[in-house]
């Protein structure tokens, strides 16, 4: 029997829920009409499984919870995308971004409240971290996001990016099960291809994604080509350093055969030079990568950071050019409305 009236029904595997059921009496084949409420239909509550009799719903209702995320807040930008704020049970806040870019509509997610990893140039790296989101409510963000998407765009989400609050390979076992239900059939059925987990470098989860031979992308945000300038601006350089990062990415190729995207926000004067596109485009030749985004810094209030001007940025994304590098500009979206990267904070403001 599965004990415990506060444990969350989401929790449980399939078989899990079937033997709870058939323990009380029930078909198994209830276990599947209870299943696919939780994540075919993503009911958040015990009385929208209308095909359940009263009564096992009843005793669904005594036996577990049923947790969810709700939307606590929206804003609206003037390029179309759109930032929630969403709601815990247990009262934390975190934020996820929907963002419309052509034929792509991609839901950028949170891992955690708040992070641990105090990136200088990152929102929410002044924010202390609260926990780890569960499985669940990372895939209630995706589900949340959209419906956004449909009703004001009306298309459903093609993309999802874990890009949000948090450093998602230190919530390994949440977000692998997060990427389960979004990608089971019995789930959103959503392709891993189209899924991408974003890595501040965590050499040794990096290592762990190979050798469970995970399908989805993996994205590492870099931002600078040797240790020294990456020591400065993220501290987690100091224990898993350029190095130890190229020698798990080219694991994590070795095991997958899925290329990384190189992530580099150029900073005004720190990291935009000649000097550091040599860097760059000699670090791109060691790691098996398929492309490096080139990422317009977004202003933050605790850092005092600029974007370099267009002509410097130009310049820079020329000489990867000459290099050979296969690298693109990623224009920022949502900045008007602080959802854009490295944004996320929580921000109270009038416009939610």
């Amino acid at each position: 029997m599965i004990k415990g009236a506060n444990r969350n029904i989401r929790e449980l595997d399939l078989e899990e829920l079937s033997r709870f059921l058939e323990e009380g009496g029930e078909k198994r084949f209830r276990a599947r009409q209870v299943w696919d409420w939780l994540w075919k239909h993503h009911a958040h509550s015990f009385a929208e499984m209308t095909n359940l009799s009263k009564e096992l719903r009843e005793r669904l209702g005594q036996a577990f919870c049923l947790p969810a995320l709700t939307v606590d807040a929206t804003q609206y930008s003037a390029d179309g995308t759109i930032k929630s704020r969403f709601r815990t049970h247990d009262g934390h806040l975190v934020e996820g971004v929907m963002i419309p870019s052509g034929e792509r509509f991609t839901a950028c997610v949170s891992s955690q409240v708040g992070c641990s990893l105090t990136c200088r140039f990152c929102a929410t790296g002044y924010m202390e971290k609260r926990r780890n989101l569960q499985a669940d409510e990372i895939v209630d963000q995706v589900v949340l996001l959209g419906r956004q998407c449909q009703t004001v765009h009306g298309h459903k989400l093609t993309n999802i990016v874990f890009m949000g609050m948090g450093e998602p390979l230190l919530n390994y076992r949440q977000v692998m099960g997060a990427v389960e239900r979004i990608t089971s059939p019995e789930g959103l059925g959503m392709s891993p291809r189209r899924i991408t987990v974003s890595t501040a470098g965590i050499a040794k989860m990096i290592r762990q994604l190979g050798d469970d031979g995970v399908r989805f992308n993996l994205a590492l945000s870099l931002h600078a080509a040797n240790d020294e300038k990456r020591h400065r601006i993220m501290p987690i350089n100091e224990s898993n350093n350029i190095r130890s990062l190229v020698d798990a990415l080219v694991h994590f190729y070795r095991q997958t055969g899925t290329k990384v995207t190189l992530e580099y926000i150029l900073f005004d004067n720190f990291n935009d030079g000649p000097a550091d596109a040599e860097e760059l485009t000699r670090l791109y030749r060691q790691v098996p990568a398929d492309l490096v985004n080139i990422i317009e810094y977004n202003p933050i209030d605790n850092a005092s950071f600029r974007k370099p001007d267009e002509q410097k940025t130009a310049a820079f994304m020329a000489q990867l050019e000459r290099n050979r590098v296969n690298a693109r500009l990623r224009k920022s979206r949502g900045r008007d409305i602080d959802a854009a990267c490295g944004q996320l904070a929580n921000k109270e403001v009038q416009a939610f």
